[in-house]
């Protein structure tokens, strides 16, 4: 077994008793402080469901409508013209608005296109440095009342836009066409 692998077995488990044992050793209830988080754990869960299902509705309708579609048609010129491939310009769009409608195309990509290609290489990189921005300020900014989320949502998109674009190129430059 290597060290690494050594590692990774038991790092949770000791960081675990370690924060146990600190919050003793500081006289902390720490049996008590993990059940009342589990408490305030619930609540956030059940106040995000109305957000969350209100999220996924919006998805479906987003697919069904065909908006998607008419996106695509309408980008699909410049897109090539650039060079990217078409096939992962949907994955861009999805991934900012549900991660796991993202891991399904990305799955799909893969099947299609091989875990060594181009696309399934892009399509992995894409899953892996883009963030559900779209997701995480309507659930959890939510869930928390803020209610002016203009600049999150701003740089969100933003940020998402230029890790599309960064795993374009750091995919063309490792691995190439």
């Amino acid at each position: 077994m290597s060290l690494i692998q050594l590692i990774s077995i038991w790092l949770i488990p000791v960081t675990i008793a370690f924060i146990l044992l600190y919050g003793t050793f500081k006289k902390v209830p720490t049996y008590e402080a993990f059940v009342e988080g589990g408490k305030e754990g619930i609540q956030i869960a059940f106040s995000v469901i109305p957000y969350l299902v209100g999220m996924l509705v919006s998805i479906s309708i987003f697919r069904a409508s065909g908006a998607l579609d008419y996106i695509m048609n309408f980008i699909e010129p410049l897109v090539k013209t650039i060079g990217i491939p078409v096939e992962v310009v949907p994955l861009a769009m999805i991934r900012t608005i549900s991660g796991t409608a993202a891991l399904g195309m990305t799955t799909d990509l893969i099947a299609t296109y091989g875990p060594d290609s181009f696309i399934g290489r892009l399509a992995s990189t894409i899953q892996g440095s883009t963030e559900t921005t779209l997701y995480v300020l309507t659930v959890y900014f939510g869930a928390v009342g803020i209610k002016k989320m203009g600049d999150a949502l701003k740089v969100g998109i933003l940020a998402d836009i230029l890790s599309f674009i960064i795993s374009f190129f750091i995919v063309l430059f490792v691995f190439g066409r």
